[in-house]
């Protein structure tokens, strides 16, 4: 689309904005025709649309703009060397909002990730400082950006704890504020008086052009956004580098890509790095002392269902808590009353949960004749208690 030897259409921010508003269309789509499935009951209050859906969709924003602006101005593989600092950030980010638990060993294998696709795209290339720095602020906004996007994803009371509903929600700000930067360094007057919109017919064809990759970006972020809920971001900025490793030995193998000894060394660093990061999760639900389950869940060893005050209440739903492995999400549905909402905190909803647990075990009486075997109420409590316990473990 934008080379000079087929397309050449030199407006990537343009695309880009067409491309959000296509997928508005699509989740919208996926969200009437599957409600149930795709649709959340709860939808964002306008305070918090403005307070959590708005910085996430405008860093978003930033993050494509900035990064399609800095092509302008240095070569890809400069690009590629300075885009490889974003998974620092994305850790950074993860610390910081404490959906990842600071460990030394994963800053270790980050920093080894990195200087391994630092040697993989390493080649003789002019340094541009304008260029460096737009590529610099666009790595560190995507951190910013996944980690705000990963909070979105768990929070149920948004009604954002589902990637359609993530995808609806945000990509209005999104394509508004693309058209915004798309408009100041592109210039949409220079954009319609091209050659693509001259007549009608052309400006039909160059509309359908740019508006099928959009489809295409659409599923991706649908992929992107069901990784980061199951897993979290730090897993899938690494599978992003994985899929790098990927397509640049496969070019080397079959294409004839050629590659210096330099470029074989950063990518053998890249895949031990990669390796040693499955490890090291790996060991950490290994190590964990409440057995999991493949996506960090705790495995229940009592599968009986118990009569609550209303029909059949089964273990593990009596009070739901879910996590992500890996990502250090949690999400409950019991919340501490006059617990103030603080702006993306992970830790808040962890210890109103504890609360609202700890204030119900001294408030309920301590057996039901409801519940069989002589189960008692605090049974149902011990059995939350260690389910949030999974949260902490995961992260230590």
């Amino acid at each position: 689309m934008f080379s000079d030897k087929h397309m050449n259409f030199r407006f990537p921010l343009f695309v880009t904005t067409l491309h959000m508003f296509v997928q508005f269309a699509l989740s919208a789509l996926l969200r009437a025709v599957w409600p149930h499935r795709f649709r959340p009951e709860r939808s964002p209050q306008l305070k918090d649309y403005g307070k959590k859906v708005v910085p996430t969709a405008v860093a978003t924003s930033l993050d494509v703009g900035l990064s399609n602006f800095s092509l302008k101005m240095i070569s890809l593989s400069f690009y590629t060397m300075c885009k490889s600092s974003s998974l620092i950030f994305v850790l950074l980010f993860a610390f910081l909002f404490k959906l990842e638990t600071f460990s030394w060993r994963l800053v270790g294998v980050i920093f080894l990730i990195c200087a391994g696709v630092l040697l993989m795209v390493a080649t003789e290339t002019h340094f541009v400082l304008k260029g460096f720095l737009l590529v610099i602020s666009a790595s560190g906004l995507g951190g910013l950006r996944w980690g705000l996007t990963q909070l979105l994803l768990r929070n149920k009371k948004l009604g954002l704890d589902n990637p359609a509903a993530t995808v609806f929600w945000m990509s209005p700000t999104m394509g508004i504020s693309l058209a915004i930067i798309s408009a100041i360094i592109e210039g949409w007057g220079t954009v319609i008086h091209s050659g693509f919109f001259s007549t009608l017919p052309k400006a039909l064809e160059t509309i359908c052009y740019l508006m099928a990759p959009g489809v295409v970006a659409f599923c991706m972020v649908m992929s992107e956004f069901y990784i980061i809920q199951r897993t979290g971001m730090v897993p899938m900025s690494i599978a992003g580098i994985a899929k790098e490793v990927t397509t640049i030995t496969i070019s080397a193998w079959f294409f004839g890509d050629e590659l210096t000894p330099l470029n074989i060394t950063g990518v053998a660093i890249t895949v031990c790095g990669i390796v040693l990061f499955t490890y090291h999760k790996y060991r950490k639900s290994i190590d964990s002392p409440i057995p999991l389950d493949a996506h960090g869940n705790p495995i229940l060893s009592d599968e009986e269902f118990l009569d609550g005050d209303r029909g059949q209440v089964h273990l593990g739903d009596s009070l739901p808590l879910t996590m992500a492995r890996g990502s250090g999400e949690f999400h409950g549905d019991i919340s501490s009353a006059g617990s103030r909402q603080l702006l993306f905190s992970a830790e808040e909803e962890i210890e109103s949960e504890d609360a609202a647990l700890l204030s119900a075990a001294t408030t309920r009486p301590r057996t039901d004749p409801g519940l069989p075997n002589g189960v008692g109420h605090d049974d149902l409590q011990l059995q939350s208690l260690e389910s949030s316990e999974v949260q902490k473990a995961w992260a230590s």
